[in-house]
This record gives C-alpha cells, structure tokens and sequence, in this order.
C-alpha cells in the first residue's frame, strides 16, 4: 500500500511539475514572440525618416506608410526614453480586441498599445487613452512603473507621442495608482466646466506636483495599466501629459 500511495504521489507530482511547465513555456514563447514582433516594426518604422507634418493634415506621415500595409488599425506611435516603450500605438472598435492580439492580430498574451475606441486620430480629443498589459519580461506598459520613483520622473518630464498626422511632446502633470472606479478615461464632457473638473481632481490624485500647466483649452493624453496594490483586478497605474503639439 505505502509503494502504491508513494507511486500515486510521484504521478501527481510529476503531473502538477508538467502542467506549471508548460504555462512557464507558453508564457515565454510568447515574450519572444512578442519581442521578435517589436524589433521587426521598430525596425521598419525607423527606416523611413520621420519628416514632420505635412501641410495637409489629412496626409499620412510618411513613417507610417509601410506599417500601415501591414495593419490599417495603425494611429500613431509612443517613445519614451528611459523605458522599453517605443512601440506602435492601434485601435480597434472596441476596447477588447487588442487585449490579447499583437500588432499583426496574432493571440498574444502581451497584446499591443492600444487607444481608446472613443478616440479619434484625425481629431484629437480632450483626453486621448493608451491602454497596455504589464508584462513581466519588462515589456509594454510595464515600466511605466519607474514613474513611481521620483527621481526617474525628474529625469523623464515628457515623452514622445506621434500620430499619423501630427507629432507631440507629452509633458507629465500626474502619476498615480487609482482604481476603475475612478473616471480618468472620459473622452466626452458637457462643458469646459466639467473638463476642468477631471484636471482638478487629476492633481488630486496625483504622486507629484509639477509646473505643469493644464487649462480647459489644451489636450491631454492618459497612459492607462494594472496596478496591483490597491485592488487585484480594479487597480490601475496613471501617467497623464499634457499634448503639446511640434512646430
């Protein structure tokens, strides 16, 4: 009976080492997937040198035209230095497609950077949304997370943020770990009232202050990722910039 049980217990164990290996397996076959993927598109979109907006602001930057043969889904592009994001920017019809697809639409646990369906790119908006997964090889939204040391976001004000028409420097104005139940995403507002509003209580919230200025008139971009600390599912982690647009 003692060989039976101590052959039972080496099955199961054997049968629970299996199946913690294979998802070990499947999660890193997809961090190299995903980084083969980035470096292909970083490298096909620096090929072509960016060459500012054109007169026409309906004219596709020409950084973009090989990538957006590829996926039509294609908006823009973030760059900041310090970080691994340097990653093109899609969006889709809704807010769920490009959780778990690359920019190729291949399942991927990493997903893309994905914008807000209520965006539109043509016209920025108020408040223009970044979604990303934190992914624990570093990669996508994860080291967003340096923005949580103060000396990092010193050193790191602002960011890069293109999209197909136009060209931004971002200058950070708030860091702060929050959950859904807060409204930092709403993109519609009855009035500049109501806008100033969401600043107001974005300050609030906010790790820093900054000499950042943020009035009713300018734009905003939310960088938007899981945050684990204040709730398991409902917490997220906020770097919010003012857009400013490049001559």
């Amino acid at each position: 009976m003692k060989r039976f049980l101590s052959v039972i217990l080496t099955v199961v164990c054997l049968g629970v080492f299996i199946y913690a290996a294979q998802g070990l397996i499947a999660a890193a076959l997809d961090y190299y997937e995903n980084r083969k993927v980035m470096g292909n598109i970083q490298e096909t979109f620096y090929e072509v040198e960016m060459n500012g907006v054109e007169e026409d602001t309906h004219s596709i930057r020409s950084g973009f035209d090989s990538l957006l043969k590829e996926n039509e889904d294609l908006v823009g592009w973030i760059t900041i230095d310090g970080t691994q994001i340097d990653y093109p920017i899609v969006q889709a019809d809704d807010n769920i497609e490009y959780l778990t697809r690359n920019f190729y639409k291949d399942e991927n646990r990493a997903g893309s950077i994905f914008m807000d369906y209520r965006n539109n790119i043509e016209s920025t908006g108020q408040n223009t949304i970044l979604y990303g997964h934190r992914m624990k090889d570093g990669s996508m939204f994860e080291q967003l997370s340096k923005y949580q040391d103060e000396d990092f976001f010193k050193n790191h004000p602002t960011f890069q943020f293109d999209t197909l028409y136009e060209s931004y420097e971002a200058e950070i104005f708030a860091v702060y770990a929050t959950t859904t139940d807060f409204n930092y995403i709403q993109t519609d507002f009855a009035s500049d009232g109501e806008y100033e509003q969401l600043l107001a209580r974005i300050k609030e919230e906010s790790m820093y202050e900054t000499d950042v200025e943020v009035k009713a008139s300018d734009q905003i971009i939310t960088l938007s990722t899981c945050d684990y600390v204040l709730d398991e599912n409902e917490g997220r982690l906020v770097v919010q910039a003012k857009l400013v647009k490049k001559g």
